[in-house]
């Protein structure tokens, strides 16, 4: 073998061996599953928090139906009269018809924005009500994952939705649900808390 061969094989071997060194310190995937949709449906808190959400959100259907029966009968009220005010004949009282009838047109359509706007306000709030819920519970899950990987030995974690097929003893669900009802009896059923306003710099 000529020396330009080994010198060649030995620098190879140089910067192979920092790799080689470095896979072999990579530790073997274990893994971990957890059913995240099985503990946002069934812990104490997330029931207790949908109970309040599903009665925010009937108030709000009933809310819905308080301000559309109005407006459905004076959208009705307001049809037969134009009906009538061009059954009319020419003149003075036509005329006078039209201009009430355009005087109520325009008040029912204010109405009709301001419904509109209120029960966008509701629905804000409920959407709000309910990302606040997950803001709350994701920051007590995911320790409790982390705390039950560490206490199996895993270094991954996954969902249980991920997969095709799996052995019981790496699902870990019933473990972080226990900590969860234990740890988090309850979260604040309250819209996202809203960042304070940047104060505008006072002029000198």
């Amino acid at each position: 073998m000529n020396k330009a061969l080994i010198v060649a094989g030995l620098s190879a071997l140089a910067f192979a061996t920092p790799l080689a060194a470095q896979a072999a310190r990579t530790p073997a995937a274990v893994i971990v599953l957890v059913d995240t949709s099985r503990i946002y449906a069934e812990c104490v808190a997330c029931r207790a928090a949908n109970t309040q959400i599903q009665a925010l959100v009937t108030s709000g259907q009933t809310r819905a139906q308080a301000l559309r029966g109005p407006l459905e009968a004076e959208a009705a009220s307001i049809q037969t009269a134009g009906q009538a005010a061009q059954a009319m004949p020419a003149g003075a009282a036509r005329t006078a018809a039209e201009n009430a009838l355009r005087t109520r047109v325009q008040a029912y359509q204010a109405r009709e924005a301001a419904a509109q706007q209120e029960l966008q306000r509701l629905d804000q709030n409920i959407q709000s009500v309910q990302q606040n819920v997950v803001r709350q519970l994701d920051e007590r899950v995911n320790p409790l994952i982390t705390q039950a990987m560490t206490t199996h030995g895993a270094n991954i974690a996954m969902d249980f939705r991920a997969t095709i097929a799996h052995a019981p003893a790496v699902d870990i669900t019933n473990e972080v649900l226990a900590a969860l009802n234990t740890g988090v009896p309850s979260v604040s059923v309250t819209p996202l808390p809203q960042a304070p306003a940047a104060q505008q710099p006072q002029g000198r």
